[in-house]
């Protein structure tokens, strides 16, 4: 008579884990050959919500299941269009270069078109521009930036060193006019700050290291008034980001709901702020606009190679050093049409800082999709 065996236990219901979390190493759960359930103790969200502390273990798994297993809406609902408005926004930031080579050359053909656009107009679309950097922040992404001393204070420094001495640099070897000159020189002041973890404590630095640099290298060429530099830069940059930064700490979901919209009021002002300095000049920028486009593409590849180059010299990793790169190499171009349209008085003074928000675009894309190609090949990595 056979012996009888117990049967095999029942197979455990699939546990499908959310694709947010990140085991205590790093690596994604990308595959189907997902850790056992208890793997959760060990996961951590790899972007927390912003405004809420980070939750570990299981819980933090299991309102990231709820979350993602939570029916979306149809096409009519809310979560259909609001879906569609991200996609949009996305496909239209991509397009950033093409849409404002389109304004600047729509200005040079039709300079009326961008002439509406005053003052006030100017600071309230910078306004809000920095206000939507600020809510990709939280203020817990100063302690984020901490993490990572040496990233940082490389970042910081070649930023405000490499692009304000090339300004200076190529604005003298190119023999540029006094107005294109303070404009390089201004625009090579004015850090883009395109990484979210550093964002809100380099604009900290922005209101004091744009004026005093500015009034140093470009008050060799014009008149600068860094008193009138730094109460504007504290307006239209510092001001905006800390608000949207607590905002989305206190009120992410006012931030949730108008996020969808920043990308569009994003593009659109620069894109009108840089037509409308190419439109006030247009005339002088068909007659010497070669040398001003010369002069801000030597800019920004100093930018892009300095950073990368000087960064691995200083022993920062392949990965950290493109990051850095890609930082130096970025340029704030319309706060320096702002600052250049205010506080010079020369209308010719915007036109580097109006054609910088091109070149930086396109020669960033360029250098992100090559290196997207090659993966850093360092041990670090």
């Amino acid at each position: 008579m056979p012996l009888l065996r117990p049967a095999p236990p029942a197979p455990a219901a699939a546990v499908t884990l959310p694709r947010r979390c990140l085991l205590t190493a790093g690596s994604r759960l990308d595959s189907p050959s997902a850790p056992p359930p208890l793997a959760c103790l060990r996961l951590r969200p790899a972007a927390p919500l912003r405004g809420i502390p980070p939750r570990t273990g299981c819980r933090a798994a299991a309102a990231n299941a709820d979350a993602d297993a939570a029916p979306s809406q149809g096409p009519g609902g809310d979560g259909g269009a609001r879906g569609a408005l991200v996609r949009l926004g996305e496909a239209l930031s991509l397009g950033f270069p093409v849409w404002v080579a389109s304004a600047c050359a729509i200005a040079l053909w039709r300079p009326p078109a961008f002439l509406w656009v005053g003052p006030t107009a100017q600071m309230l679309g910078i306004s809000f521009t920095m206000l939507g950097m600020g809510m990709t922040l939280t203020l817990d992404d100063l302690k984020t930036a901490l993490l990572m001393p040496r990233e940082l204070a490389a970042g910081f420094i070649l930023q405000y060193t490499v692009m304000p001495l090339s300004g200076f640099l190529v604005s003298k070897l190119l023999k540029l006019p006094a107005h294109y000159a303070a404009g390089l020189i201004l625009v090579s002041c004015c850090p883009g700050d395109l990484i979210p973890a550093l964002k809100l404590r380099r604009q900290s630095y922005l209101q004091f290291m744009t004026p005093l640099l500015t009034s140093k290298l470009a008050g060799q060429y014009v008149a600068v008034d860094p008193m009138g530099l730094f109460v504007s830069t504290s307006q239209v940059v510092l001001a905006p980001v800390l608000l949207g930064a607590l905002l989305n700490q206190y009120c992410n979901g006012l931030v949730q709901l108008v996020s969808p919209l920043m990308p569009f009021i994003a593009v659109a002002t620069v894109a009108v702020l840089c037509g409308n300095a190419i439109a006030q000049n247009a005339s002088a920028i068909l007659s010497s606009g070669v040398q001003v486009v010369l002069s801000v593409g030597c800019l920004h590849a100093c930018g892009f190679f300095f950073g990368y180059v000087l960064s691995r010299i200083l022993g920062i990793d392949i990965s950290s050093a493109r990051t850095i790169s890609i930082e130096v190499g970025m340029q704030n171009s319309v706060l320096g049409v702002v600052l250049a349209t205010k506080h010079f008085g020369n209308p010719l003074t915007a036109v580097p800082c109006a054609v910088s928000s091109i070149c930086h675009s396109v020669y960033g894309s360029i250098l992100a999709g090559i290196w997207r190609s090659m993966p850093p090949t360092d041990k670090g990595e």
